[in-house]
């Protein structure tokens, strides 16, 4: 919605995004992503919404194709069957995770199975890799890539603005891309594969939301913000001739080209004093419409004004519905119908207060009606109602006085749009939400029109911290930023309300009692107020704490064990502990400002707490701490660590950075000593959840690099072997601030990501896991086999291998076991999908609980990584059940 949405992304490069692992697409010398080791139904934790979706997009020749772009959080197409958005990024890796911000969608009209989107998310240095432009011929299901020379902004200053890329009506070959930071306009002649610079055009904007901005964010040039194409001045297989751009520039906002690009002119007689952020065209009628602002957007705008430019006269006409002096923000979200194209709408996009305005003309801009409007001030007379009942949360929990209202018509209202085939249907988009009517033909008639969230699977949430109690009517609880976050009774249903009492923008941290789960503590943001509350009956209602002095953000808290205390390390009031409910606080000694505060979860007066590489215990409630011995620790503050449940002093510690310490830690004796888990090569999170059938201890869950490969990993085994439970469709970015198992549920992670909600995982290991690492006693199977060994990549000291075995019996096997020997003294160094045991070059590898039953004629797969001294060559044979098998 509004400010933490781009201190969600700054926290979590501060945190260690940046972290030195290889491009998306492997380069030589480095491994490959592998298969996902076990089969995973993924799906958010219902919220539905929960950010700002700046771009709605119809295709124009095909019914109830639509797409919709978000800041942060990926693309989404309309399944019309379901009225719900399918994600279509969830692809994008952690390598590139500001390929999911969303700057621009394109959807072709001429083969509707081809879209576009130009992705990326801050210009400025905190995303690391350039912009793309990804392009799909099958609707978003799969892309691919090209990549850019400069960076993109899908959360950006300005990012409501557009179309910024467009495709040409006519040739759909051709397509235009309007580039920020000053880099100009861009064409592709080849369906987007390759792009260069228009190097004739003009003007690259001028604009900039604050200059003085030293981080390069509000600083930055906005650019070229929009493309739109005159499709009557074209023919089938022609380049469009007529093209209109606009530009970042409060004194040459618009510019056209007459031959199809070849050359461009400033518009003469255009409107002077604001940036124009949408062009929409009326062909049939010869208008070009712009909803013009005094500002970027999406926050800001304080005047603006909508214009008509009748294309072949070349008149200007102000159409805007109320008298400049009487605005208090900027015009955007502009559309035309295009059954009726002689109907108008825009929005008064950054009218906080008390409502957004929604403006509609029938005559082409000549008249004007509202949504709302005054009766007797400060009454409000609607054409609209709004139910919110599928998202109740919409509400905010306020009780607004007039002209307030509750739910709100909506905010930084920048895109909407009626559908080109239903003149009754209209979606637009909001800080949280999607709002759509599907009966807008009331307006006219003087009847009422209903307005609904049309946001079902969309789910664009930045998630700070997850808990999930073991016992409870709650299942999961998140802190979230903007919008605070939710107790989940049932996953597969939207709460009917946020945190209240107090309502955070965004909560930062949160905590349950180990063994009185009813006592849950959150801490987050609030512009005035507390910043701490609790809970006593599981998180189902709250009351304030009292802040101690100084506290100008949430921090990181945690609950002792039984819940009888507290221990908070708020943003300017440096680490404080308390009993009770935090009516009074007192300051921690022995532990710097700012350090991060976990609860060990057995012993009530047993807190942790690390900063800066080192690591602190507290034993007598928080009131001392005291510096470890531990050393080899992460050295910066992008760590973050919890106590194992049912055992005192076990804790685990993820984080690190690629110039320095990075990995994963496990201490047994309360943090006087760490041991750094070999093969783990990178790791940001850890969790806990319920142990496998069999296991004598709970489940590990972490997002991390193992073997060189970057996903969410599962030890059933103490960390002795890992299983990779995601795969390279399901990425989701940026996945580093937090994750947790279910206590209750073998198997469920919960995952926080940047942008895409919560999302949770179930197996499809429905006998309650049998371990990992292949615990099956010396199987052997009947009748044939085949093995594919195939050396996947490799390096100077190290390499990856893919192992198919084949039953090319009759019979089915009931567990394996594949030994063979390297020729070359090789070693393997992490293999996923089974177990293994080397002894010198002997190698045994054994199913893992999941995989042990192959049918005749079935196959089964497991990779590994190793290491090598010179040649790698492969295994001259592989024996099953004392019966060699065919080797290829």
């Amino acid at each position: 919605m509004r400010r933490t949405r781009i201190l969600t992304a700054v926290l979590a490069l501060a945190a260690g995004l940046l972290a030195g692992t290889p491009p998306a697409l492997a380069a030589a010398g480095t491994p490959k992503t592998a298969l996902a080791a076990d089969t995973y139904t993924w799906k958010n934790a219902r919220i539905d919404g929960g950010g700002f979706v700046p771009g709605i997009v119809f295709n124009r020749s095909e019914k109830n194709l639509v797409y919709a772009r978000t800041d942060i959080g990926g693309a989404y197409r309309w399944q019309e069957s379901t009225k719900s958005w399918t994600p279509l990024l969830d692809s994008v890796g952690w390598n590139e995770w500001g390929h999911t911000g969303v700057v621009s969608l394109a959807s072709d009209q001429v083969d509707p199975d081809r879209v576009y989107a130009a992705v990326g998310t801050y210009t400025n240095s905190w995303d690391p890799t350039n912009g793309a432009v990804l392009r799909s011929a099958d609707r978003g299901a799969s892309w691919q890539k090209a990549d850019l020379p400069f960076k993109l902004g899908g959360n950006m200053p300005g990012r409501g603005m557009g179309e910024r890329l467009a495709i040409d009506p006519h040739r759909n070959s051709v397509l235009y891309l309007g580039a920020p930071s000053g880099k100009g306009l861009w064409r592709s002649t080849d369906s987007g594969a390759t792009w260069s610079q228009v190097t004739n055009f003009p003007n690259p904007g001028t604009y900039r939301q604050d200059p003085s901005d030293t981080t390069g964010y509000a600083s930055d040039n906005q650019g070229i913000v929009w493309v739109t194409f005159d499709e009557s001045t074209g023919s089938a297989g022609s380049a469009t001739k007529t093209i209109y751009v606009g530009v970042a520039d409060k004194d040459n906002a618009v510019y056209r080209s007459t031959d199809a690009g070849a050359t461009w002119t400033r518009l003469a007689g255009q409107p002077t004093g604001h940036l124009a952020h949408k062009g929409v065209l009326d062909a049939e009628n010869g208008y070009l419409y712009l909803a013009y602002s005094d500002k970027g957007g999406p926050y800001d705008g304080g005047k603006g004004r909508l214009w008509r430019y009748a294309t072949a006269t070349g008149t200007w006409t102000d159409i805007s519905p109320v008298a400049e002096a009487d605005t208090s923000y900027g015009f955007s979200g502009l559309t035309v119908d295009r059954q009726h194209p002689g109907t108008v709408m825009a929005t008064a996009y950054s009218s906080w207060w008390p409502d957004t305005q929604i403006f509609r003309s029938t005559d082409s801009g000549g008249t004007w009606t509202k949504a709302w409007d005054y009766t007797s001030y400060p009454n409000r007379s609607n054409r609209y109602t709004v139910d919110v009942s599928s998202s109740p949360w919409l509400t905010f929990g306020a009780n607004p006085s007039p002209p307030e209202q509750t739910p709100k018509l909506g905010w930084m209202t920048e895109s909407l749009e009626i559908d080109p085939f239903d003149s009754g249907r209209m979606m637009y988009g909001t800080g949280a939400t999607i709002y759509g009517t599907e009966n807008l033909s009331a307006w006219d008639s003087g009847g009422t029109f209903t307005v609904k969230p049309m946001v079902r699977g969309l789910e664009e949430t930045a998630v700070n911290d997850l808990a999930a109690p073991p016992s409870g009517g709650a299942r999961l609880f998140s802190a979230l930023g903007d919008i605070g976050g939710f107790r989940h009774t049932d996953l597969t249903e939207v709460p009917s309300m946020m945190y209240t009492s107090p309502t955070f923008t965004t909560t930062t941290s949160l905590d349950f009692a180990e063994s009185d789960p009813d006592t849950v503590v959150r801490v987050g943001d609030l512009d005035s107020g507390p910043h701490i509350a609790f809970s006593t009956d599981n998180g189902a209602d709250w009351f304030a704490g009292t802040d101690p002095p100084g506290v100008s953000g949430g921090g990181t808290v945690a609950a002792a064990s039984d819940g009888s205390r507290f221990v908070w390390s708020a943003a300017g009031a440096g680490v404080q502990y308390t009993t009770g409910f935090g009516t009074s606080w007192s300051a921690s000694s022995g532990i710097p400002s700012g350090a991060i505060v976990e609860s060990d979860r057995v012993d009530p007066k047993t807190f942790y707490g690390f900063r800066s590489g080192k690591f602190y215990v507290s034993t007598d409630g928080g009131a001392t701490f005291t510096a470890s011995s531990a050393t080899g620790l992460p050295s910066g503050d992008s760590v973050r660590f919890k106590a194992l449940p049912g055992t005192k002093g076990d804790i685990w510690l993820a984080g690190g950075a690629a110039d320095g310490a990075y990995g994963l830690w496990h201490s047994t004796d309360g943090g006087a000593s760490f041991t750094r888990l070999p093969g783990v090569e990178q790791a940001d999170t850890i969790g806990f959840g319920k142990a496998a059938t069999g296991a004598s201890y709970q489940t590990l869950y972490t997002s991390a690099r193992i073997g060189g490969v970057r996903g969410i990993f599962r030890s059933t085994d103490k960390g002795a072997t890992w299983t990779r439970i995601n795969d390279d469709a399901h990425q989701w970015g940026w996945t580093g601030t937090a994750i947790t198992g279910d206590p209750r549920v073998y198997g469920r992670v919960y995952i926080a990501t940047n942008g895409r909600g919560v999302i949770y995982g179930d197996t499809s290991d429905t006998s309650g896991g049998g371990g990992d690492g292949g615990t099956t006693p010396d199987p052997t199977p009947a009748g044939a086999c085949a093995v594919t060994y195939k050396i996947t990549n490799q390096w100077s000291d190290g390499f990856q291998a893919d192992v198919q075995l084949t039953n090319t019996g009759s019979t089915t096997w009931n567990g394996w076991s594949l030994g063979w020997s390297f020729p070359n003294g090789q070693k393997i160094a992490q293999l996923w999908n089974a177990g293994f045991t080397q002894s010198g070059p002997a190698v045994t590898v054994k199913n893992a609980s999941w995989n042990g039953t192959v049918a005749a004629g079935s196959s089964v797969a497991f990779g590994f990584t190793g290491s090598r001294s010179g040649a790698n060559g492969k295994p001259a044979s592989f024996e099953l059940g004392g019966k060699t098998c065919t080797a290829s």
